[in-house]
């Protein structure tokens, strides 16, 4: 029996669908959004800085985004 293929959500994903959902154009008018500065967007996209709580409470706030649906995109702590 095939199993459907599954393709992970990433923090890029979550970045992604947020900036379509506020309809910014770019990561430095996503920043202004967040209220963080622009190289805190850059360290997420390149795996340097994970999602923090207060930045997934600001996407809540923003897009109306449930907590589980935005955990959906971050990596499981108990995968390592």
């Amino acid at each position: 029996m095939n199993t459907p293929t599954f393709t992970q959500k990433t923090p890029n994903d979550l970045l992604d669908d947020v900036r379509s959902k506020l309809q910014v154009k770019n990561d430095a008018a996503l920043s202004r959004a967040f209220e963080v500065a622009p190289p805190v967007i850059s360290k997420i996209r390149h795996g340097k800085l994970l999602v923090g709580a207060s930045l997934i409470i600001k996407i809540h706030e923003l897009t109306g985004m449930t907590i589980a649906e935005i955990k959906l995109y971050l990596p499981n702590k108990d995968s390592k």
